[in-house]
């Protein structure tokens, strides 16, 4: 069983920063790869981020160069450094780890950008 808790959501203006953090309880979290999506309404699950148990990274081209993730392995987490964050970014953000037969998914945390 893997469970996911996501927080670090808000409301933030225009150009602001948020950080998501999600913290995952069960085995092999360092060598699964771990990932952030997104889901605007109306729209479907996008992903956002990811990377590597070795700690290669890939990004959505509209995050490239906004949004960095990384993870901490001793602590079981992953996050989503987000910033100058556009309108667009706004969306329900959900974390996922990879598992050898199944995804998982955190509850979702909302992120809010406007003024």
């Amino acid at each position: 069983q893997v469970d996911l808790v996501e927080s670090g959501g808000g409301l933030v203006q225009p150009g602001g920063s948020l950080r998501l953090s999600c913290a995952v309880s069960g085995p092999l979290f360092s060598s699964r790869t771990m990932a952030w999506y997104r889901q605007a309404p109306g729209k479907q699950r996008e992903l956002v981020a990811a990377i590597t148990s070795g700690g290669s990274t890939n990004y959505v081209d509209s995050a490239k160069g906004r949004f960095t993730i990384s993870r901490d392995n001793a602590r079981n987490t992953v996050s989503l450094q987000m910033t100058s964050l556009k309108p667009e970014d706004t969306a329900v953000y959900y974390c996922n780890f990879r598992g050898a037969s199944r995804d998982y998914w955190g509850q979702g945390t909302q992120v809010t950008v406007s003024s």
